[in-house]
């Protein structure tokens, strides 16, 4: 379950045995009833029906429509299919605004269809991209904007989309971290030309991998169901141009699985969010993200900003002691797209517009939650947390040379190897 320890020299990069036996992880796969997913798979088996519209993928699109309060919802392959082809299905071209502080594919998504990302700072307090800073990045070539609900917090939505109407802008968001989360009472997925979500296996509600568009705009979505099936109206009939983004009958059936379990699943994340929330209580320069419970959350994330100059520590200093402990906590979004290729090398000045981006991506740490990690866990992470950051001072009077601490494993590692952030 996890050793909690109280003595400095109890930690692990002191050579001590690590604080948990096996790694614990952020994202861990929610399967919900194991037996009525195989039922359903069995059954797509036996049908002989494992893709291509099949009616496990047609009831899983329907009961999203209803439960996002939408007209329709296309499912997909995964989540950054479904934002390429919401973005081609919307005709989008030129230039399109984008936070930075957002996972590499929403401008992936943009760039891989030779459509120019134009970084926009984010609002410190909410993660999400800041409206006021939108408008001075509009240029004649910009065709639309994309938000980012991150962490499932809602973007500045109705400033967004006055801001697009007022310049006749395509707005897209891109919703992978807020299923089942609301804005003012209503569900997220209707704001918008279009939202898109990331059903990856590491996100809360998982079809193991997929995604899928939700509009109220019927012609719209007409465009976008030709468009992941390779643009086909009839059996030998291509009326458009598209590509294979189809969602396939086992993945639909975990969705389906899942949607019976969703409440549960988020009433475990709920409950580990207050577990973290009073075991971190008090440590200095830890601030832990908090979510308006007027609205729906899924709770999905777990995020702390750590400010060095109050914890004595660095983030990566203290994400890499923690993984000496086996607890694999994740700094989002580092170092930030418009620090990553291609994009560092055709805005090379992009950290002089994006200030608060860069400070934040130094500071944002994302722990292990979910359902299977339990109250227990939660306090022997969040006693290491206080132990490192408490005795920060003590382990460099140790000769601990905390700077090394900033180069991990993980660092060194390809992403695909640790469950995490995937679209």
């Amino acid at each position: 379950m996890g050793t909690q320890k109280r003595r400095i020299e109890d930690l692990a990069l002191l050579g001590a045995p690590p604080a948990f036996e096996s790694q614990v992880h952020v994202g861990r796969p929610n399967i919900g009833d194991r037996e009525k997913l195989l039922e359903r798979v069995n059954g797509a088996l036996d049908r002989g029906w494992l893709t291509n519209s099949g009616p496990l993928l047609n009831e899983l699109q329907s009961k999203l429509a209803d439960y996002l309060g939408v007209k329709h919802c296309v499912c997909t392959c995964n989540g950054t299919v479904a934002l390429e082809i919401a973005i081609r299905a919307l005709g989008l071209s030129g230039e399109v605004i984008v936070p930075s502080f957002t996972f590499v594919a929403t401008p992936h998504a943009l760039q891989w269809q030779q459509i120019t990302p134009v970084f926009c700072d984010i609002d410190p307090e909410t993660h999400n991209v800041d409206p006021s800073k939108v408008e001075s990045l509009i240029t004649p070539r910009t065709s639309g904007i994309v938000g980012v609900h991150v962490w499932g917090r809602p973007c500045a939505v109705d400033a967004l989309t006055k801001i697009s109407e007022r310049h006749d802008l395509r707005l897209i968001f891109d919703a992978s971290h807020a299923f089942g989360c609301t804005h003012e009472g209503q569900r997220i997925g209707g704001f918008g030309d279009a939202e898109t979500f990331s059903f990856h296996a590491t996100k809360f509600f998982n079809t193991l991998e997929g995604g899928a568009i939700a509009t109220n705009n019927d012609e719209l979505a007409r465009k976008i169901r030709l468009m992941k099936n390779f643009g086909f109206t009839y059996y030998d009939q291509v009326d458009h141009i598209g590509t294979n983004g189809k969602m396939n009958e086992v993945s639909a059936a975990m969705g389906l699985t899942g949607l019976d379990s969703l409440d549960v699943f988020i009433e475990a994340n709920r409950r580990a969010y207050h577990h973290y929330r009073e075991a971190l209580q008090g440590i200095p320069g830890i601030r832990l993200i908090d979510y308006d419970e007027r609205e729906a959350q899924n709770f999905q994330y777990l995020v702390l900003e750590v400010d060095e100059a109050k914890t004595g520590i660095h983030r990566d200093e203290l994400m890499s002691a923690l993984h000496a402990e086996n607890v694999l906590a994740r700094r989002y979004f580092y170092p930030g797209c418009h620090r990553m290729e291609p994009y560092k090398s055709y805005f090379p000045n992009a950290n002089l517009l994006l200030p608060r981006t860069e400070e934040l991506s130094k500071q944002v740490l994302v722990l292990p939650t979910g359902g299977s990690l339990g109250e227990e866990r939660i306090r022997v992470i969040a006693g290491l947390i206080r132990l490192i950051v408490e005795g920060s001072a003590e382990l460099r009077e140790r000769n601990i040379d905390m700077s090394k601490l900033r180069l991990t494993k993980y660092g060194e590692t390809e992403v695909k190897s640790i469950p995490g952030e995937h679209r």
